[in-house]
């Protein structure tokens, strides 16, 4: 069946409906902004104007933090808009951007944790081994491998939800563009999509 998509913009519900809680969270949610971001770069500036960064651990650190000020920037800002307007609209072109550049970053960020914690598991087994194993071609490896399972799973969900009908009603019960709500408004049977995309999520938070 032809997919037919009548929607050409979402409305977020938010996350109040009252303007002064609103307003207060306006200002709560733009300091921890700036919070992150003072501290994701004073992270990244520390490490690359240092020898740390030829150390394995804080190497992938760096990109965590990257990833950090990434996903942040991706979700935050909008929210924070949102807070102060009255019409809290996003272009559908624009939501699925949304939706692809989060779950890519988030993607990535996993996986760069898994790498962390493979870079102390072999410090603490095969210590006298370890500058060996964690050499900085294999740091970028996984750091690739990162990239790449991030962008997999990225594409996956993003191909799925372009082929699902939204007909109306446009109102998105949260405050991004995310699975999860948008499958709410899609105008057909979604049982064999949601398992799909329960799978494709379950498969990227065990690994």
């Amino acid at each position: 069946m032809e997919n037919q998509n009548n929607v050409t913009e979402f409305l977020f519900m938010g996350l109040w409906g009252n303007k002064q809680m609103e307003l207060l969270f306006f200002f709560f949610f733009l300091l921890c902004y700036l919070v992150i971001l003072m501290g994701n770069f004073l992270i990244l500036f520390t490490i690359t104007c240092s020898h740390l960064i030829e150390q394995p651990m804080y190497y992938f650190l760096c990109h965590l933090s990257l990833m950090d000020l990434g996903y942040t920037s991706t979700v935050v800002p909008r929210l924070i808009r949102d807070l102060v307007t009255a019409r809290k609209n996003i272009s559908y072109n624009n939501c699925m951007t949304q939706l692809f550049t989060a779950h890519l970053l988030a993607g990535v960020e996993i996986f760069i944790l898994v790498s962390m914690a493979l870079d102390r598991y072999v410090a603490i087994v095969k210590p006298l081994h370890y500058m060996v194993l964690m050499n900085r071609r294999r740091c970028n490896m996984l750091v690739f491998m990162a990239w790449g399972v991030g962008f997999w799973h990225s594409v996956a969900l993003l191909l799925v939800i372009l082929h699902l009908p939204f007909c109306g009603p446009n109102q998105i019960d949260h405050y991004i563009c995310d699975v999860k709500p948008l499958l709410k408004l899609v105008c057909k049977d979604i049982h064999v999509v949601s398992i799909l995309m329960i799978a494709n999520s379950g498969m990227v938070v065990v690994a």
